[in-house]
């Protein structure tokens, strides 16, 4: 029998978020987004909050990635930064918890590597560790994680000036560490994710491309008038 992470191999997962304020936002339509993704052949789903991944998981038979976006005033980290966001992922039904592994301190009073320990003793569930830097992710396959993920290359102080998509870090995690890499983050192509496999890819993730029409208008729209999209506009 395949396990959670193994059914996500050579698959695009849907990162299905919306915010406050955005038209799109609601319990209800984030599983209807996930329903679709499914249905269009998606791996998996990355959720975001308590009441949008006990949605998915009643909507989609596929693994959920959960996360908690929680900003706590003095921290940098903010994707499920606390055990207690940790907790409340996995009492939502998440498959998969994805955490905050930066070198960053975490309200926790550790920085990603002993995080990542500290969920690992605490909890039964596969951990993901957004990371953004080679030795970040080192450190957290050393420290347990199952999964690394690119997710945060380019959103912290030290890497904001990255190329992105970051293929360059995907390409020297996947020859450095021996547990599944996944792709994230700035992907707006289907050549990109192509891309990403063909380097060495375990999955893909791809969000505001598919699921935030006000970014999936404006390519358009700037299109018309000649004008570049850049990764998010």
């Amino acid at each position: 029998m395949e396990s959670i992470i193994e059914r996500l191999r050579d698959g695009v997962i849907v990162s299905c978020q919306a915010y406050p304020g955005d038209a799109m936002y609601g319990s209800n339509i984030m599983a209807a987004y996930a329903k679709a993704s499914f249905e269009s052949g998606a791996a998996g789903i990355r959720a975001n909050g308590v009441e949008d991944i006990r949605a998915i998981k009643k909507a989609v038979p596929v693994p959920v990635i959960g996360i908690y976006k929680d900003t706590i005033p003095g921290y940098e980290p903010y994707i499920t930064p606390t055990l207690r966001h940790v907790e409340m992922v996995i009492s939502a039904g998440a498959d998969i918890v994805a955490v905050d592994a930066t070198d960053r301190l975490h309200p926790e009073g550790v920085t990603g590597n002993r995080y990542i320990e500290e969920i690992k003793k605490r909890f039964d569930i596969p951990v993901m560790a957004d990371i953004s830097t080679v030795e970040e992710g080192m450190s957290a396959y050393s420290s347990g994680a199952d999964v690394v993920s690119t997710t945060l290359s380019g959103y912290t102080l030290y890497t904001e000036n990255r190329k992105k998509p970051d293929f360059d870090l995907l390409r020297k995690l996947v020859e450095r560490i021996s547990i599944p890499v996944i792709m994230e983050g700035n992907i707006w192509r289907p050549e990109e994710v192509r891309y990403a496999f063909d380097i060495g890819a375990y999955a893909v993730v791809i969000g505001s491309a598919v699921t935030r029409p006000q970014y999936i208008v404006k390519r358009f729209v700037l299109g018309a008038r000649g004008l570049p999209f850049v990764n998010g506009g």
